[in-house]
């Protein structure tokens, strides 16, 4: 359980590095601190509003990397 409040330089950071990484397709910051992902090219895209709303996207999406990649290892 987390201590701190989730910030927008965390979303940032997290979303920077899945998407270097190829798990996001596209990233997208408006000017209000809302953030748009779109997983694919061809996938629905994402508005969060709240960097805690994009650490919960960020965590769903890490635990199905996660998921995958152990699923592939056997």
């Amino acid at each position: 359980m987390r201590t701190t409040p989730a910030t927008s330089a965390e979303a940032d950071s997290w979303l920077a590095v899945l998407h270097q990484r190829g798990h996001l397709h596209h990233i997208e910051t408006g000017p209000d601190g809302t953030r748009t992902v779109q997983r694919g090219r061809h996938s629905h895209p994402w508005t969060l509003h709240h960097p805690v709303l994009a650490l919960d996207f960020i965590e769903d999406l890490v635990r199905e990397i996660r998921q995958r990649d152990a699923e592939a290892s056997r």
